[in-house]
């Protein structure tokens, strides 16, 4: 398993070779950008920001459960911070499963999850200024 959290751009293939997942019948990968348009408004980018040891952990934690739930051989998160642009990669989730249907619903529950509960918060700004997205205000900012 590989969790990584960094400002960095990532090449998605690249980062799926990376890992070698014996006796896998099947690979899912999921790479999540940065949307051009919201509620209304042209977003010319998009600021992330997180705590990076609780992000790590909660990241490694949310892989480790679905590997356990989908029987997942391995599992691949590279998640993005920092300020991105409209367009630009934000995350990659990776999952080998022996079938593909187990490979589909990990991937999918671990985007779900980062979607919902991971310390992430995350700032749109478009030409009439910046606004947190909604529930994801840090605390520090309220």
């Amino acid at each position: 398993m590989i969790v990584r959290v960094q400002s960095e751009d990532f090449d998605p293939e690249q980062e799926a070779r990376a890992l070698t997942a014996t006796g896998a019948g099947a690979r899912v990968s999921f790479v999540g950008t940065v949307r051009d348009f919201s509620a209304g408004s042209q977003i010319t980018a998009l600021d992330i920001e997180h705590y990076p040891r609780m992000t790590e952990a909660e990241l490694t934690r949310v892989a480790q459960q679905a590997q356990r739930t989908w029987d997942l051989l391995d599992v691949l998160i590279v998640h993005r911070y920092g300020r991105l642009r409209a367009g630009d990669r934000i995350v990659l989730v990776v999952t080998w499963a022996h079938h593909r249907k187990a490979a589909f619903r990990g991937c999918e529950e671990i985007i779900d999850v980062l979607k919902t509960r991971a310390p992430f918060w995350k700032k749109e700004i478009t030409e009439d200024g910046a606004t947190w997205v909604s529930g994801e205000i840090p605390a520090s900012l309220e």
